[in-house]
C-alpha cells in the first residue's frame, strides 16, 4: 500500500512516499524536496555475522547523472566509482546512523542512496540521511531513531535553512546539523573565519528545523511502521566481570603511565593475554574479549574523569610538543613538516596553470576545482604491515575536510592564477593526523609563495562523560582517547574565526552547552598553535620557489579572442610549441600565460601581443616581406597582419622596381602612415629613414654591400640595413 508524508520545510514541501518502489527490500522510502528526488533502501541480512562490539553497517550514496541530465564523461559511458562528493555523502549518512543502531543485532545491514533526479537546487545529500532514517524508522530493524539532517547557510549576515544551492555559493557558512529529538548527533561545517557564536546559534537553529522533519518520520512510521526484531542485550556473567575488573586494577593505570603510543600498546596486550589465559577456558574467548574491553574502557574513562587529565599524564586542556618546518623538500614548490607529539605530516605544495584544474564529472554545480588537498595515510604510520592501496573512504574524508579548512584562505583566481594541489602524507599517527595536516599545509602554502589570506591551524577535541553527567573535556586527543571517549571534535580556523568543523560521536547526542564548552577551549588551542607556527614562518614568501611556474596574466579585446586561437587552434597552438609554455583564456579575455623558465613565459606573453594588437597610425614594426608586386612590397607586421609598402615608400630616392631595395623574405622596418576605412594598412619604409635622418648622418653616406647579380640565387636571409638601397 503506498503511503505519503508531506509538509513545507523552508518555503519548499518536503515529501516521503514508501510503497511504491523497491517492493523487496526491507524498506524503501522515495523523498523529494522540490524536484530533487533520492531513493533510499534498507537491507539486513537474515543472519547475524558481527562482533558482539560491532555495527556491520554499510552505506552507499549512488550519483546517477542522468538526474541532472549529463552522460557520463568517461569512456565507457558509465558512472565509475564514487565521486569524492559520493563518498562524502554516504560518510554523512554513516555518522548520524550508526551511533543509534543497536551493537547486539548483529546482522550486515546495507542502506542505498540513490539519486534518481538533481534540481540543482536542493542538495540530495539531507534527503538522502532523511529517508535513510525514515526506512530504518519503517523496517524491522532496531533503530534508537529517526534522525534528520538539515543544511544553514549565512547570507548578508542572516542564517538561513536550507538555502537553495546557487544561494549558498555566495553564503559564508555552510554548515549541515544531524539531530535525534533531544541532541545534535553530527555536524559537518564550513565557513569563511566564522566566529563561534555564529557556528553555535546556527546549530541550534538546525536542531529547531530537523524537529519539524522528526515529526514527519513519526508520521509515517505510525502509518506503516512494522514491528522491531528484538534483541536480547547480553549480559556478561557476574564472576567475571569481577575477577577481570580486579585483574585490570593497577595494572591499567601502571600500563598507561608507560610513555609514547607503543608502549602502553605492549603492556595492555600484556594484560589481555593474561586475561584471556585465565578466563579463556571457562567462557568462550569472544565473550571474554568483550568483558575485557568494557572493563578497559570503563577503567580508562574513570581514570581521566578522576585525574583531568590525558591518558599521557598531560592536563586536560595541554598539547603534546609541537615542532614545524618548511623547506624540508629542495625541489618541490612548497613543503611542511608538522609534528605533535607522536603524528607526524609532510604537507608538499604543486602550482599548475588553470588549464590542471580538476574536471568534476558529479550532480554540483562546480564543474571545476582549482584548489585540491589529498591526504594519505600509509600502513607504516602506525607500524602496521598494510597492502598500499587507493585512497579509502576515510582518506577521502579527512582530505576533503582539511582542504575545506584551507579553502577560505586561498587567494582568488584574479590574485593567484595558479592550479594548487596539497598533498599531505602522513608520516606517523597518535591521533588527529588530519588536523595536523591543516598545520603542515598552512606551513606549506607560505613555504611555496602562495599568497593566503590567513595561516590556519587546526585541533581535535574529545570529551569523556559519566553516567552522573560530569565530564572532562579533552584537548588534543590521542588514538586511545578517540577510541574510548564519547566525542571526535575537529576545529580549524584562523586567529578570527572558524574554517571548518567536524563533530562524531559515539554515544546518542550531544547537548549545545557541552559544544560550547568544547569551542572555547578549542579557540586557545588553536591559538596557541597559530603562534607557535608562526615562529618559523609567518607570512608567505615574497617569491615562488624557483622550480614554480611562472604564470603572467594579460588581458585582450574579447573580440581578439578568436584571432588568438585560430582557425581550429592553429595559432594558439603554435605559440604553445614554440615557447613551450601554458596558455589559458578566458572567455572574459582574461589570458595565463605559464612556463618553469620565464624567458619563455615573456616570450609567450609578447607573440600574443602581437596576435591581438591593433595597429595604429605611427608605430614602428620590423616586419618580413611576404609578397613582391609591381607597385609595391607586402610586408607581415604582426602575425597574420599585412600591410603595403608602395614603391614610392621603399626608399628616400626614386626606386624603378621593387626588386632593387626588397626581397621575399627580407626584414624591414616600416611605419604605419595610414589606415584606410577598409581597415588596409599602408606602411612606409622611407618614413622610417626620414626620421633617423634627423640625428643620424644619412645612410647613404654609409658603405652599402653589392647586391649579387639578379640571375644569381637570392639571399636566404636579410636584416635591413636601416637606410636606403644602392644601385
Amino acid at each position: 500500500m503506498v503511503q505519503v508524508v508531506q509538509r513545507s520545510i523552508a518555503g519548499r514541501t518536503l515529501s516521503m512516499e514508501t510503497g511504491r518502489l523497491a517492493g523487496q527490500a526491507n524498506a524503501a522510502v522515495l523523498v523529494r524536496y522540490g524536484d530533487t528526488i533520492v531513493l533510499v533502501t534498507v537491507c539486513a541480512a537474515d543472519e547475524a555475522v558481527g562482533g558482539m562490539d560491532f555495527v556491520p553497517l554499510t552505506v552507499d550514496y549512488e550519483e546517477k547523472l542522468y538526474a541532472a541530465g549529463k552522460i557520463p564523461g568517461s569512456f565507457i559511458r558509465r558512472e565509475g566509482r564514487p565521486t569524492e562528493d559520493a563518498t562524502l555523502t554516504a560518510r554523512l549518512v554513516d555518522r548520524c546512523l550508526r551511533p543509534l543502531l543497536s551493537k547486539r543485532f548483529g546482522r550486515e545491514t546495507q542502506v542505498v542512496a540513490t539519486v534518481l533526479s538533481a534540481d540543482k537546487e536542493n542538495n540530495p545529500d539531507t534527503c538522502a540521511l532523511i529517508g535513510a532514517s525514515t526506512a530504518l524508522s519503517i523496517s524491522e530493524i532496531p533503530f534508537a531513531g529517526p534522525v534528520s539532517a538539515v543544511r544553514v547557510g549565512c547570507v548578508d549576515g542572516q542564517l538561513v535553512v536550507n538555502p537553495s544551492m546557487s544561494v549558498m555559493e555566495d553564503s559564508q557558512l555552510d554548515i549541515v546539523v544531524g539531530s535525534t529529538r533531544d541532541a545534535v548527533v553530527m555536524v559537518e561545517a564550513g565557513g569563511e573565519q566564522v566566529s563561534e557564536e555564529t557556528i553555535l546559534e546556527a546549530i541550534r537553529l538546525g536542531h529547531e528545523a530537523n524537529l519539524e522533519i522528526l515529526g514527519l518520520q513519526d508520521e509515517m512510521a505510525s502509518l506503516c511502521g512494522q514491528p522491531k526484531i528484538e534483541v536480547t542485550p547480553y549480559t556478561p556473567p557476574a564472576d567475571m566481570v569481577a575477577g577481570i575488573s580486579a585483574m585490570l586494577g593497577e595494572k591499567v593505570a601502571h600500563a598507561l603511565r608507560r610513555p609514547g603510543k607503543g608502549a602502553r600498546s605492549v603492556a595492555l596486550d600484556e594484560i589481555r593475554s593474561a586475561v584471556l589465559a585465565a578466563w579463556g577456558e571457562k567462557y568462550a574467548e569472544d565473550e571474554v574479549e568483550y568483558v575485557y574491553n568494557s572493563q578497559l574502557k570503563e577503567h580508562i574513562r574513570r581514570h581521566v574523569l578522576q585525574t583531568r587529565q590525558h591518558i599521557d599524564g598531560r592536563p586536560h586542556d595541554e598539547i603534546r610538543p609541537v615542532s614545524t618546518e618548511v623547506g624540508v623538500l629542495p625541489c618541490t614548490h612548497g613543503s611542511g613538516l608538522f609534528t605533535r607529539g607522536q603524528t607526524q605530516v609532510l604537507t608538499v605544495t604543486t602550482l599548475g596553470s588553470e588549464r590542471q584544474e580538476q574536471m568534476l564529472d558529479g550532480l554540483g554545480l562546480a564543474e571545476t576545482k582549482r584548489f585540491m588537498h589529498h591526504y594519505n595515510f600509509p600502513g607504516f604510520s602506525t607500524g602496521e604491515v598494510r597492502r598500499l592501496r587507493m585512497p579509502g573512504r576515510r582518506e577521502i574524508g579527512h582530505g576533503a575536510l582539511v582542504e575545506r579548512a584551507i579553502t577560505p584562505v586561498i587567494p582568488s583566481e584574479e590574485e593567484f592564477p595558479y592550479t594548487v594541489r596539497l598533498v599531505s602524507e602522513v608520516l606517523s599517527s597518535n591521533g588527529s593526523s588530519s588536523m595536523a595536516s591543516v598545520c603542515g599545509s598552512t606551513l606549506s602554502l607560505m613555504d611555496a609563495g602562495v599568497p593566503i589570506k590567513a595561516p590556519v591551524a587546526g585541533i581535535a577535541m574529545g570529551v569523556i562523560s559519566s553516567d552522573d553527567g560530569g565530564h572532562v573535556i579533552l584537548t588534543d586527543i590521542e588514538g586511545m582517547e578517540d577510541a574510548l571517549g564519547d566525542m571526535d571534535f575537529k576545529v580549524a580556523g584562523t586567529s578570527e574565526g572558524i574554517t571548518a568543523l567536524q563533530l562524531d560521536i559515539k554515544m546518542q547526542g550531544i547537548n549545545t552547552a557541552l559544544l560550547e564548552e568544547a569551542m572555547t577551549q578549542a579557540r586557545a588551542a588553536r591559538l596557541w598553535l597559530l603562534d607557535k607556527m608562526a615562529e618559523t614562518i609567518s607570512t608567505s614568501r615574497a617569491e615562488l620557489s624557483p622550480f614554480a611556474p611562472r604564470v603572467l596574466e594579460l588581458k585582450i579585446d574579447i573580440d581578439k579572442i578568436g584571432a588568438l586561437i585560430g582557425p581550429g587552434g592553429r595559432n594558439i597552438r603554435a605559440i604553445i610549441e614554440e615557447t613551450k609554455t601554458t596558455i589559458d583564456v578566458k572567455s572574459d579575455g582574461r589570458v595565463m600565460i605559464g612556463s618553469a623558465n620565464e624567458e619563455s613565459t615573456r616570450r609567450a606573453v609578447k607573440m600574443v601581443e602581437d596576435l591581438t594588437r591593433e595597429a595604429k597610425v605611427g608605430d614602428i614594426y620590423t616586419g618580413k616581406v611576404t609578397r613582391i608586386l609591381d607597385f609595391g612590397a607586402m610586408v607581415e607586421i604582426l602575425p597574420g597582419k599585412e600591410g603595403l609598402v608602395h614603391i614610392s615608400e621603399l626608399a628616400t630616392h626614386r626606386v624603378p622596381s621593387v626588386q632593387d631595395e626588397v626581397e621575399l623574405g627580407d626584414e624591414v622596418t616600416v611605419k604605419v602612415i595610414e589606415i584606410d576605412s577598409l581597415g588596409r594598412i599602408n606602411l612606409s619604409r622611407r618614413a622610417v629613414f626620414a626620421g633617423e635622418s634627423d640625428d643620424r648622418p644619412p645612410r647613404q653616406s654609409r658603405p652599402q654591400p653589392s647586391r649579387p647579380p639578379r640571375h644569381g640565387p637570392p639571399p636566404r636571409h636579410r636584416h635591413d640595413q636601416g637606410g636606403p638601397r644602392r644601385s
